[in-house]
């Protein structure tokens, strides 16, 4: 736990440092992150739900790797909180691990419409996750006072039902996804979803990466493979347990190819 609280006190005292030092560069408030320009930025967006442990996972294991090093520089990052939750009459939805996600999923999208910029939400997100991870998400609320945030505006957003208007937009950008997410952490660089490899997103945004800056980051990462700090115990929070089987034998399937490649480049 104390181990958490510092990677979080770290993480926070980095995006102060770097949003400081890159203020005097842009007063537009709808920049998360100056430097470089968006249209040079790649977009990393993740689809998720807040219960689902592999999701919880990448936030706290995986996405620290983009404010470790100057990576975030080039990354233009969107987190929507939905997932597998489904749609239902009378604009109502259920959760796939039941009303508790429901509430968290609106509590982060309340968190990233209040604070818009990624050095504040991320934050709060990143701590919310941590407890969902040690298995003591009960005490999200805890959030606000180790951030010191005021709880209020995300309260009044929820209570008032603005807070689902947000998680009904974030299913419409889900739902329409191209091809569709099969699964959550669903990781989509520029456009293109990583699959199975999504633990391995660093090295996709390098790929993909087009502006003139040279980061740290790029120059160090094999543009192979990147190992990640945690070892997840399975990848993915499946739609349905038919899509689950359909990704396994895909994936058993796709090691097979692998190993034959290998074999025949001897």
């Amino acid at each position: 736990m104390a181990s958490r609280s510092i990677i979080t006190i770290s993480l926070i005292s980095y995006l102060i440092l770097f949003t400081s030092s890159s203020s005097s560069s842009s007063s537009s408030s709808a920049s998360r992150i100056t430097l470089p320009s968006n249209s040079q930025k790649v977009s990393l967006a993740l689809y998720y739900e807040s219960l689902c442990p592999y999701s919880a996972n990448l936030i706290i294991n995986y996405l620290d790797k983009l404010f470790e090093t100057d990576l975030i520089s080039i990354v233009d990052l969107n987190l929507v909180p939905w997932g597998n939750a489904k749609l239902r009459g009378n604009d109502t939805f259920d959760c796939q691990h039941g009303p508790s996600e429901c509430l968290l999923n609106t509590v982060e999208a309340c968190a990233i419409d209040v604070w818009p910029e990624l050095n504040e939400h991320f934050p709060f997100i990143n701590c919310v996750e941590t407890l969902v991870y040690e298995h003591k998400y009960p005490q999200w609320e805890s959030c606000f006072e180790k951030l010191g945030l005021d709880p209020k505006p995300i309260a009044d957003c929820y209570s008032s039902g603005y807070g689902k208007e947000l998680e009904l937009q974030y299913a419409a950008e889900t739902n329409t996804l191209q091809p569709p997410h099969e699964y959550v952490p669903w990781v989509v660089v520029d456009g293109e979803p990583l699959y199975e490899d999504y633990e391995n997103f660093v090295s996709y945004i390098c790929k993909a990466y087009k502006g003139t800056a040279v980061t740290e980051a790029c120059s160090k990462v094999s543009l192979n493979t990147v190992r990640g700090k945690a070892k997840p115990i399975h990848p993915d929070c499946y739609k349905t347990r038919v899509l689950a089987l359909v990704a396994r034998i895909r994936s058993a399937i796709t090691r097979w190819m692998g190993q034959l490649t290998m074999v025949a480049s001897m």
